[in-house]
C-alpha cells in the first residue's frame, strides 16, 4: 500500500470521517496499519467499538454541528501533526429531505475544512468525499454562487428557490464540495497542504444499495456504467488513500471521478 506521508517525519495523525461503515470504512481499513495513529468519527452509535477493532481512536461527531467539527479537531490537534484527513461522512438522497442533506454533505465539509485549516501543515492533505451527481446537473451560475458561500446563515434560503427535491440537493450539495475543494487548494497550499475530492459512483454500501433500490435514476445510472457494475468500496478507498498519499504529492484542487466510466456516458444521453 502507498504510505500516507509527510515529510516531517515521526508518528502523526491520520483521520476518517463517516468511518462506521461504507467507504469511510474501507479508508479506516487502509490506513490502519500506516503506523500512524488513526482517529476515526461518526455519528454514529457505536463507533468507539469499530475503533476497538482498528486500533484506533474513536470520536462520536456530526460534521452538521460546528461544535463537533471543532472538536474533532481539537482532540487530534492534541496527538500530534495532521497527516491525512479523509472526510468520506455523509448522507444520500433517501435518507432525508434536500435542506438536511445540504447541512450534512455540504455545510458540513465546510465544518471540517474550515476546522482542521490550522492544522493543514507541509506534506499533509485532506480528501473530501463528493459524488458523480455533482458532474451529471447542467451548470447554473446562480446555484453555483449559493453553493460557493456554504457557511453562510442564509444558505438554505437561499437554495429553496433553485432546489425542490432530495436527489438536486444532494447533486448540488456535492458539486459545492468539488467546488469548494477547488477554492481551498489555495489555502492549504500556502501551508505546504494539499486538498482533493473523490466522486464515487454506485458503490456496493448499504447507502448505495438503498439507493439503487429506491432511485430509478441509479438503474439509468447502471445500465450507462461502461464497466457494467456497481463499484465496490475498497476500489474507491483505495483512490481516497491514494490521493492523500506522498505519491500524489503534485495533485490538488481537483476531483476524481471513480464511477466506473458513467459519468460522460450519462451527460450523453442526458445531453448536458
Amino acid at each position: 500500500m502507498t504510505r500516507v506521508a509527510r515529510e516531517t517525519g515521526g508518528m502523526a495523525v491520520n483521520v476518517v470521517t463517516g468511518a462506521a461503515s461504507g467507504m469511510g470504512r474501507a479508508c479506516a481499513e487502509l490506513l490502519r496499519d500506516t503506523g500512524d495513529e488513526l482517529v476515526v468519527a461518526d455519528r454514529q452509535d457505536g463507533i468507539e467499538d469499530i475503533a476497538r477493532e482498528l486500533g484506533a481512536v474513536g470520536m462520536r461527531c456530526d460534521v452538521a454541528n460546528r461544535a463537533d467539527a471543532d472538536q474533532l479537531a481539537a482532540a487530534v490537534a492534541a496527538r500530534g501533526p495532521l497527516r491525512a484527513l479523509i472526510h468520506a461522512a455523509g448522507i444520500s438522497p433517501t435518507m432525508a429531505d434536500w435542506r438536511t442533506i445540504v447541512r450534512v454533505d455540504l455545510v458540513g465539509t465546510a465544518h471540517i475544512v474550515d476546522a482542521f485549516a490550522s492544522q493543514a501543515g507541509e506534506g499533509s492533505a485532506a480528501v473530501c468525499f463528493a459524488s458523480s451527481a455533482g458532474h451529471q446537473i447542467p451548470d447554473d451560475p446562480a446555484v453555483a454562487a449559493i453553493v460557493d458561500d456554504p457557511l453562510a446563515p442564509d444558505l438554505l434560503d437561499r437554495l429553496a428557490a433553485h432546489v425542490d427535491d432530495s436527489g438536486i440537493g444532494y447533486a448540488w450539495a456535492k458539486r459545492g464540495v468539488i467546488r469548494l475543494v477547488q477554492r481551498e487548494a489555495a489555502n492549504w497550499g500556502a501551508r505546504g497542504a494539499r486538498i482533493c475530492s473523490v466522486s464515487p459512483g454506485i458503490i456496493e454500501t448499504p447507502m448505495g444499495t438503498r439507493e439503487l433500490a429506491q432511485q430509478p435514476f441509479m438503474t439509468v445510472m447502471l445500465e450507462h456504467t461502461p464497466l457494467g457494475r456497481p463499484g465496490r468500496p475498497e476500489e474507491v478507498a483505495a483512490v481516497a488513500v491514494f490521493c492523500a498519499s506522498a505519491a500524489a504529492s503534485y495533485m490538488t484542487g481537483c476531483d476524481v471521478l471513480v464511477d466506473g466510466g458513467t459519468v460522460p456516458t450519462v451527460r450523453r444521453a442526458l445531453g448536458i
